[in-house]
């Protein structure tokens, strides 16, 4: 199982020393880059769910990229 946990950055050298103490939790930084990648990656899954379940209509790539 895999589990996301926000800390303060004051309080997250001691969460990560408490958390490696037990030899079967491995522990895994994530940076403010990734997690904005994150972010968007979850957003245009929701999206794509949205578009599916017919909640919206998407643009095709000839639409979009006369946009450009």
């Amino acid at each position: 199982m895999k589990l996301l946990i926000e800390v303060p950055d004051k309080k997250a050298n001691f969460i990560i020393e408490v958390l490696n103490n037990f030899s079967y939790i491995k522990t895994k930084i994530i940076t403010k880059e990734k997690k904005q990648i994150l972010s968007e990656l979850n957003e245009s899954v929701q999206q794509i769910n949205s578009f599916k379940k017919g909640k919206i209509k998407l643009r095709n790539a000839r639409d979009f990229l006369k946009t450009l």
